[in-house]
């Protein structure tokens, strides 16, 4: 089960994450936070808010009770990365292009 280590706010919606496989990613989560309607995704289209996170031992959390899942996280910093790509699939992250699926 992966986790966040350590967690670095670098400006906008990005967060540089460490996590419990020692991977170093950068998450961005502006469409996340953006595109969603629920109001503690809302509150947190304010930077400073969004700035006031921490870790919590397993993933991140704001104080408005958002927390969110580290593979997501972890699934946005590593998105591009060929090597995780099953993985995100497995998460349901991903889903397999039809050749992929038939092989």
């Amino acid at each position: 089960m992966i986790s966040i280590k350590t967690a670095k706010h670098l400006g906008d919606y990005r967060i540089r994450l460490k996590f419990s496989n020692n991977l170093v990613g950068v998450a961005d989560l502006e469409d996340t936070i953006t595109n969603d309607r629920r109001s503690v995704f809302r509150e947190l289209s304010d930077s400073v808010k969004f700035r006031d996170f921490r870790t919590d031992g397993y993933t991140i959390c704001w104080g408005n009770g958002l927390d969110l899942a580290p593979e997501y996280l972890f699934f946005l910093a590593f998105r591009n990365d060929p090597t995780w790509q099953h993985q995100f699939f497995d998460w349901g992250y991903l889903k397999l292009e039809a050749t992929e699926a038939a092989a």
